[in-house]
């Protein structure tokens, strides 16, 4: 690692970590400081770790970010950029540059006993639970960035949700990055008690050309029977690079459904791992693109530790130019996991001799019965189908594009909710050239 980048964001936080949201609650000021002195020893992820191995980051240590919360007041996003992401019907929490805007955001109307706040405001009004629950779902998550945004986050979701209780709408966290130069960490915490379901869309974005680093990291904790449909659409700026990570801990007979999808960003990493008690249930769906030279780096992790869960993952990625994609994909069976069920499959569809894609599925099963079972595929447009298409008065370039669009497509059929299947096949539809394809096809 560079060794000017740790002592850089050391001298920000000694400088201006007094800013930061609960500054002064001594448990979390100890945290922030443990987080900090592990991220000073360590840094940021190498590729000579085995997880990291496919992705370097030493682009983001060469830049020497300005942590956000001590960065001057955001301008106000553009109104284009805020409506075309922002979602209807929905109860949201909009922040510019890591800091909650309360003007931008829709808060009214949730029910008694559902808590949706920032977490800046949460560690004011209920410093107890947060205190309680901040950092239990990641506690054996060892990373520089994991670290990083520990000591530095400055806002973030709360959601609560009490037993028994159906949310009647879902909840959209919308960040939206404008500075560049600065480093954005936000922390959200989900928590949906027995017999409760929510869905929650994380969306983030940058305004173009913006250069910034964004680490957001969601910690889900889901009872007994509760249930989460859970969102995450990337579109950072084409110039920003953003690490995600969604760690969940999922209770008896509870359902989580997750979806990742990613667009935007110069290098992206995203990390969604689970932890299933018995009969669990645990969904990953992911779509990723990449042109041009992104590089979009996919790590899932599932630890089946009691009978009787079933964990589906299926990612799909599709790349161009000179993009490289990763997925790493590693299922866990430990020895008192009889009778899982899990099933992972990637397929990755190249469309340029320079795009490169590293996939790595991993089963570690250390139980006798059970259900398991990888799949990868990695490849170009079956030549065959172009020419059926062009046999049937379909030109070259919009039958390449047609089977393109579909392959993608096939995973935004995949999502229930509507409004953010309709807004991921608009960032479909943008992404790459569509002669031939109609949004009506979708």
């Amino acid at each position: 690692m560079n060794t000017l980048t740790r002592p850089h964001y050391v001298e920000q936080f000694q400088s201006a970590g007094g800013l930061l949201p609960g500054a002064s609650l001594p448990w979390l000021a100890s945290l922030r400081q443990t987080a900090l002195a592990q991220f000073d020893a360590t840094g940021f992820p190498s590729p000579r770790e085995e997880e990291w191995r496919y992705t370097n980051v030493a682009p983001i240590e060469k830049k020497r970010f300005k942590p956000g919360f001590a960065a001057a007041p955001a301008a106000a996003p553009d109104a284009a950029l805020l409506e075309r992401y922002r979602l209807h019907d929905v109860w949201s929490l909009v922040l510019v540059n890591g800091i909650y805007v309360p003007e931008l955001s829709a808060l009214d109307g949730i029910p008694a006993g559902v808590t949706i706040t920032p977490i800046s405001l949460a560690l004011a009004d209920d410093p107890g639970f947060i205190e309680s629950r901040l950092g239990s779902v990641s506690a054996n998550e060892r990373h520089g960035f994991i670290a990083f945004n520990t000591a530095f986050f400055s806002d973030g979701l709360v959601l609560r949700v009490p037993a028994e209780q159906k949310l009647s709408k879902p909840v959209q966290l919308l960040h939206i990055a404008t500075d560049s130069d600065t480093a954005l960490s936000l922390r959200s915490l989900i928590v949906v008690e027995s017999g409760a379901s929510a869905q929650v869309v994380e969306t983030f974005v940058g305004e173009t050309g913006s250069v910034n680093l964004c680490a957001a990291i969601t910690e889900v904790a889901l009872a007994e029977r509760a249930a989460l449909d859970h969102y995450m659409l990337q579109h950072q700026s084409e110039r920003a690079y953003h690490f995600g990570g969604a760690y969940a801990c999922v209770g008896r007979s509870a359902c989580f459904r997750h979806t990742q999808l990613s667009f935007g960003a110069l290098l992206a990493r995203h990390e969604i791992h689970a932890e299933l008690d018995e009969a669990a249930e645990c969904t990953l769906d992911g779509l990723f693109l990449g042109r041009e030279r992104q590089h979009v780096d996919n790590h899932t992790l599932i630890h089946h530790r009691a009978p009787r869960a079933i964990s589906r993952e299926t990612y799909r990625g599709v790349l161009a130019d000179r993009a490289r994609g990763v997925f790493q994909g590693r299922i866990i069976v430990h020895p008192d996991a009889q009778q899982t069920d899990a099933q992972m499959n990637n397929r990755n569809l190249l469309l340029s001799e320079d795009a490169e894609i590293d996939t790595k599925p991993q089963l570690e099963i250390h139980a006798d019965d059970v259900k398991c079972a990888h799949g990868v595929a990695i490849g170009q447009l079956d030549e065959q189908a172009v020419f059926y298409l062009q046999s049937r008065g379909v030109d070259a370039e919009s039958a390449r594009n047609m089977l393109t669009f579909a392959f993608a497509n096939a995973m935004l059929d995949k999502i229930e909710l509507a409004s953010v299947k309709s807004l991921a096949q608009d960032e479909l539809m943008a992404k790459f050239p569509q002669a031939g394809i109609r949004r009506d096809w979708l």
